[in-house]
């Protein structure tokens, strides 16, 4: 168990430290992270809609985060290229999140020119039915994904850093939460980059 903790810690420390400088990034990472905990309710109650919040709010702000504000090129706080830090990321590091989402983009014309999935599916009658039927696909799209990359890791690291990286997904909603519900108030500040006090060495 401590090792499997301490690989968890290690995976969610490099996540913030090499993922995580900017506020707006921050500060959109908890707003998805609170989007993701109303998902993770509406599992149990229409898991179809749970999907849809959890990628068109949930993902989208999230990723938005680090498309669009988090600094690329060398880290001057952890002095290490862009390159290395997606030569190691564990989870999804931009290339393999970029076809992630083209498939999320690609799913819903696929449903709209094949409403029945080739016979898969009963079509849908309505746009009601349809997007329905669009969480449905992005819900199995996102196990799928998670799926996807734990066996991936489990045949090149073992099985531990693989469960680890599956667990820490699944928990990073309430952990980003705890890690970054001060961002909005350091934004309104006028500061846009963490300083990464508590990261840097020299």
């Amino acid at each position: 168990m401590n090792a499997f903790l301490k690989t968890l810690h290690e995976q969610r420390w490099d996540d913030h430290r090499y993922y995580h400088h900017s506020r707006i990034n921050q500060a959109l990472h908890l707003v998805s992270a609170l989007s993701f905990l109303v998902a993770y309710v509406l599992l149990f109650i229409d898991p179809a809609w749970a999907a849809l919040v959890g990628w068109c709010v949930a993902m989208v702000t999230r990723q938005a985060g680090h498309y669009i504000f988090e600094p690329r090129g060398f880290d001057h706080v952890n002095q290490v290229s862009d390159e290395y830090k997606e030569a190691i990321k564990v989870g999804y590091n931009m290339n393999r999140k970029s076809v992630l989402l083209t498939v999320w983009v690609g799913l819903p014309a696929l449903l709209w020119f094949q409403p029945s999935l080739g016979g898969l599916i009963e079509p849908a009658e309505g746009v009601m039915e349809w997007l329905h039927d669009v969480g449905t696909v992005w819900l199995a799209l996102g196990v799928a994904g998670v799926l996807f990359r734990v066996g991936q890791l489990w045949l090149r690291d073992g099985w531990m850093p693989a469960v680890a990286w599956a667990f820490k997904i699944i928990t990073d909603p309430v952990h980003d939460v705890i890690l970054y519900h001060k961002a909005p108030l350091a934004l309104l500040k006028g500061e846009l980059l963490d300083p990464m006090h508590h990261v840097r060495k020299d």
